[in-house]
C-alpha cells in the first residue's frame, strides 16, 4: 500500500495553528517559541514528515545540487576526486549528482544535457577522451551556470580550472631514473589527445636532452587507455629489442604494474634489469612486488580545489571573474621499484 505524503497544511490542522507556523517550526525560526517548535518536531517525526527541500530550493532559484562529469569512475583518480568533491560539498549543504562518460563524445554530451535540465547550481567535469568539441559544455557559461575543469581540461573556454603540473611530474619521474643509473629510459604514454598526456610526454623528452640522452623514438609507445594489457604488450616489444630498456616510465600506475609484471614473467628483475615508475600512487601500487615508485598526484585534493572553487562561484555570483587556474602539488613516492 502506497504510504499518504503528509504535508503542512495536515499537520498545521492537528495542532490547531497556521501553516506558515509549521513551516517556520520546522526551520527553527527564533519567532516561534521553544514548545511551539518542540511540538512540531515531534509529530513531524511521528508522521514522517520530510521538507521538500527541492520545492523549496526552486523557489529560492536554486536547487543546491552540483553535476559531477568524470571518465571512468571505477578509476582510482577518478573514485578519489570524488570523495574530495562530496566531502566539500557536503559540508557547504550541497548535493552531488556523478554522471560517468565511460570517454564517450555522445555520453558527455547526454551527460551535459541532462545536468542542464536538472537546474544543477555548478557544473565539475574531466573530459572524455573523445570530446574533441566543447560546445555542450559552453552552453553552461552561457547560462551563467559555474562550470569548473579538472585534470583533463578544456582551454577553449574561458572558466576555473584545476590541474596538477604534468610536465614537472614527467622530469621529476625521468630525472630519478637517471639518478639511479638509468640511460636507456623509455616511456608509455597516454592518449595524445589529452594534454595531460601530452605533458607527461613532453617532461620525460625535455629531461632526456637537457641530461645528453639521446632520444630514441622506438623506446616511446603510445596507448589507447593506459591499461595494464597495453602495459604488458608494449614491455614485451622492449624486451625483444638487442638493447632492452634501463627504464621505464608509465604514465599511470595500471599500465606501471603490467610492465613489472610482464618484466618478471620474462625472468628479469625489477629494480636490477628495468627500474620502474608509475604515476597516481593508487592503492595497488604499494600491494605490487616489488611496490611501484610513482608520482602522487592528489586527486582527492585536486577534488576539493575544485569543489571550493564552484561553490565560491555559486554563492558569490561571479559572473564577471577572471577565469584561474589552480595548480595542485604533485610528489614523487620512491619505492622498490627503482631502489638498487
Amino acid at each position: 500500500m502506497k504510504k499518504v505524503k503528509i504535508t503542512i497544511k495536515e499537520m498545521a490542522e492537528r495542532l490547531n495553528v497556521s501553516p506558515s507556523t509549521i513551516s517556520r517550526a520546522l526551520q527553527n525560526h527564533p519567532s516561534i517559541g521553544k514548545k511551539m517548535t518542540a511540538e512540531v518536531h515531534k509529530l513531524a517525526k511521528k508522521l514522517g514528515y520530510y521538507p521538500n527541500s527541492v520545492a523549496s530550493n526552486l523557489r529560492r532559484n536554486k536547487t543546491n545540487v552540483i553535476g559531477v562529469i568524470i571518465p571512468r569512475i571505477d578509476r582510482y583518480y577518478q573514485s578519489s576526486a570524488i570523495s574530495g568533491i562530496e566531502e566539500v560539498a557536503s559540508k557547504a549543504g550541497y548535493y552531488v549528482i556523478i554522471f560517468q562518460s565511460n570517454n564517450s563524445y555522445e555520453r558527455e554530451k547526454e551527460n551535459a544535457r541532462m545536468l542542464l535540465a536538472s537546474q544543477a547550481d555548478g557544473i565539475i567535469a574531466c573530459l572524455a577522451l573523445e570530446t574533441n568539441n566543447y560546445d555542450h559544455l559552453a552552453v553552461f557559461k552561457e547560462n551563467n551556470i559555474p562550470l569548473v575543469f579538472f585534470d583533463r581540461v578544456c582551454y577553449e573556454i574561458e572558466t576555473h580550472k584545476v590541474i596538477i603540473d604534468d610536465f614537472g611530474a614527467a622530469v621529476k619521474a625521468t630525472e630519478h631514473l637517471i639518478s639511479i643509473g638509468c640511460r636507456r629510459i623509455a616511456h608509455i604514454a597516454g592518449n595524445q589527445k589529452m594534454a595531460i598526456f601530452r605533458d607527461r610526454l613532453r617532461g620525460y623528452q625535455e629531461t632526456l636532452k637537457k641530461n645528453n640522452i639521446p632520444l630514441e623514438e622506438e623506446l616511446i609507445c603510445f596507448t589507447e587507455d593506459l591499461s595494464s594489457e597495453e602495459g604488458d604488450a608494449a614491455t614485451q616489444k622492449f624486451i625483444e629489442m638487442q638493447v632492452p630498456p634501463d627504464g621505464i616510465f608509465c604514465s599511470n600506475d595500471p599500465c606501471a604494474i603490467g610492465v613489472i609484471q610482464k618484466i618478471k614473467k620474462a625472468g628479469l628483475s625489477v629494480p636490477n634489469n628495468i627500474a620502474v615508475v608509475g604515476f597516481g600512487n593508487t592503492p595497488t601500487s604499494l600491494i605490487i612486488e616489488p611496490a611501484l615508485t610513482t608520482i602522487d598526484d592528489h586527486a582527492f585534493e585536486m577534488g576539493q580545489a575544485a569543489a571550493r572553487m564552484v561553490i565560491r562561484q555559486i554563492e558569490e555570483s561571479q559572473e564577471n571573474v577572471d577565469s584561474e587556474t589552480i595548480i595542485i602539488q604533485n610528489d614523487l613516492i620512491i619505492r622498490d621499484s627503482t631502489l638498487k
